[in-house]
Parts: structure tokens; sequence; C-alpha cells
């Protein structure tokens, strides 16, 4: 394929992310249990089965009074106010319940005194210590105070979490609309690629990227995802691609890419109508990224070999753009600060390892890690992730705020 060819040929990081987002189509949604929904991106509006609290709640173990009795001294007890049991009562202006964290106060209270503030006295009386200083409506979480029955308490676009789950099932949801996860195929392609647990020659090596982009997407929760090898060969390379992408909603693929006689897949993919969109992106590592769309309008996105250039290309274009498909709401990715100077003559954005610290200020600080090349994946070992150093800059001091990309 000629650069004639190319749409956008050696283009900038940040055009390539717009056109990837661009060009991306937008999965279906589909309801799951709520039970099976932890990690999935929500695509509904989540209201508020009811008032919460749903009641006037005590908020400390102690004894529950009317907040108009505090000049009193001593209070009688007439019984105990569980959590998870209807509310008691109190009959006289003297009288108080034992409440428990979390009950709902008795009719007539309105204020908790905890339990540490109060003496046993005779009688089932108990009394207030004489330092002791109440003020009418303590310890008491109000109905209705953190929102009102209706609320909208989550919106479409949120990943569900620890918190995002809570909500769901106060809001009595047995089931939850969430994004349907894309079926991808994840494919290394070379000859010298051997899979884990079968024979090695000299002239080979292990088929690493493969799992490394299987791992990433995991992490990111596509678990919809078939690996596969193929040789550097080109009917065959046709044959498997074609049916990979007819069984599946994307492709990512590894190595090929680039300039050489064996790199077969951009005339592969021509060849199978898949529209190319962008190749080559002036960043280092992974200046040969490969991007495009299929006749299906599925999108192809084709990686450089090196592992620590598929890996980056991965981390920052391929898996934001899949994470916006399933209408997650777009997240600017975090700034830290260097740690020491960097120097990069190539007008290129640089892609650098880095292992986070905090300084004696509190301020998240990047340590280069920087690999002998873009093969080193053993020197990503340690690291948690990189920072991305814009092209058109030699010289970066320490303490520059740069983005940072975790793995």
């Amino acid at each position: 394929m000629t650069e004639t060819e190319v749409k956008y040929f050696r283009i900038d990081v940040e055009l390539a992310e717009q056109l990837i987002i661009e060009r991306m189509p937008v999965y279906p949604s589909q309801p799951l249990p709520l039970e099976q929904a932890t990690g999935r991106v929500l695509r509904q509006i989540v209201t508020a089965e009811r008032d919460q609290p749903p009641f006037d709640r005590a908020t400390m173990d102690g004894i529950a009074v009317r907040g108009d009795q505090l000049q009193r001294s001593s209070f009688t007890v007439r019984g105990v106010q569980a959590a998870g049991h209807a509310a008691g009562q109190l009959a006289q202006p003297g009288d108080c319940l034992e409440v428990m964290t979390g009950a709902v106060m008795p009719d007539g209270a309105d204020t908790v005194i905890p339990v540490e503030r109060v003496n046993p006295g005779g009688d089932n009386t108990v009394r207030l210590q004489r330092d002791y200083s109440a003020s009418p409506g303590q310890f008491v979480h109000r109905r209705a105070s953190d929102h009102a029955r209706g609320d909208e308490l989550l919106q479409p676009g949120v990943r569900l979490g620890a918190p995002e789950m809570a909500i769901l099932t106060a809001a009595g949801q047995p089931t939850v609309e969430v994004a349907a996860i894309p079926r991808i195929a994840v494919i290394s392609t070379g000859d010298e690629l051997v899979d884990v647990g079968r024979p090695l020659a000299d002239y080979q090596i292990r088929s690493s990227n493969d799992r490394a982009i299987a791992a990433a997407l995991a992490t990111r929760g596509f678990n919809e995802l078939h690996r596969a090898h193929l040789p550097d060969e080109p009917a065959m390379l046709l044959q498997r691609v074609a049916q990979l992408h007819d069984d599946h909603d994307v492709l990512m693929l590894s190595g090929g890419v680039s300039m050489g006689k064996y790199d077969y897949v951009p005339a592969v993919l021509r060849e199978l109508g898949v529209d190319v969109v962008f190749h080559k992106v002036l960043q280092r590592p992974g200046l040969p990224m490969w991007f495009g769309v299929s006749g299906a309008g599925k999108p192809v996105f084709a990686l450089p070999g090196n592992p620590v250039s598929t890996l980056v290309c991965a981390t920052r274009l391929a898996l934001p753009a899949l994470e916006r498909a399933l209408g997650l709401q777009a997240i600017q990715p975090p700034q830290v600060q260097l740690a020491e100077k960097i120097e990069f003559s190539p007008d290129l954005t640089w892609f650098l390892p880095v292992k986070l610290s905090w300084n004696d200020n509190g301020c998240c600080v990047a340590a280069p890690r920087p690999t002998n090349t873009s093969g080193d994946f053993i020197g990503l070992r340690g690291t948690d992730g990189f920072v991305e150093l814009a092209r058109g800059t030699d010289t970066f001091a320490a303490g520059t705020p740069v983005r940072f990309f975790a793995w």
C-alpha cells in the first residue's frame, strides 16, 4: 500500500486518537442480573426507589430522647430500639429507649445521647455525665437527607464499581442495563512466534504480544476474547483474518504492518475491504501503527510487532476508544511530575515508561524507566505505565507536569 492510498499518513497522536474515536461503533446494551454487572458500563438512568435514609436513623449506640428534654439529668429506660425493628414510642417526656446504630428512631424521639455519655442509675434510669452537654437533633441521620424518592442516582456511562453496586442495590435494581462487551480477536502474526508449551527452535521466540494485549483488554472488562496466531503467508492470512472478522466485532493484530518484505497485513486488510484510516503515527514507540474500518463497520487495529510498541499502542489508542464505544464517560488521564530532566530530540511524541512515587510535598512523580529497545518488554517490569512527552520539545525539566497512562 502506498502513501497516497492512505487517508492519513504519519500523523500526530492527537489526530490518530480523534480519528479512531470518530469511527468507533456504539455497542448495544443488554440487561444483566445485578450480581453479574460488576465492572460493566451502565446504560440506564437509575432513580431512588425510596427516600434515603427511609426513616430517621440513629448513628450512634446510646439512648433516644426528646430534644426538648435535654435539661434533664436522668431518663427512664422503657425498652430497646434495635436495628431492623419497627419504631417504638416515647410515651412520657422523660422516657428514653436504648437505641442501636442504624435503628429507626422511636416515635417522639429526635436526639441520641451516646452510650459513653450516660451512666446507669437505679430503677431503670440512666444519668447523663455531669460534664456532658447534648444538642437537640444530634446523632440522627434524617429521613431523605441523602436523597428523596425518585431522585436520579446514576447516569449512563459510569463503570459499576463498589459504590455504584451499593447504589443499585439500594435502588432495588434486580437487573441492570449495561453495555454489551464486543467480541475481540487478538491476532499475532509471524513465523518466528511459538506459543508456550510448544517446542522452541533457536531462531524462534515465544508469542507474548497476544497474551499482553489480551491481559490489557481483560483488565478493562473486555473478556470476550479469542487469541490466534497466523503465519507470514498471504493466502493463509487472507482466509483466517476474513473468518475472524466475520466471527468477531473487533480485530486487533500485532505485527506485519511496517515496510518489510514479509509485512503482509496492510495488503491483506485492503483485499478484505477494510478501509484504512491512517498508517503511521508520529510517536515512539509504535510509529507503524495502522487503523481501519471494515465494510461491516468493524474497527481493525493493526499494531506494530515489537512488544513495547504493541502494548503502548493498545494502551494509549485502542483501549480508550473501545471504552468510549461502550459509552464510558471520557476520563482525562492524570498528570504527574517528571522526577528528573528528560531530553529527547526526535520530532516524535515519546511514550516513556515510568515508576510512580510521591515526594515530600505529596505530589505524584514519575521516574523514567526507559527500555533498551521497543523489543525489551522485560524492561517494563515494575513500571506503572508511561508518560506522554509531546513532540516539538527537546528538553523537559524536572517537575514538568505530563500526562500519565497506566498499563
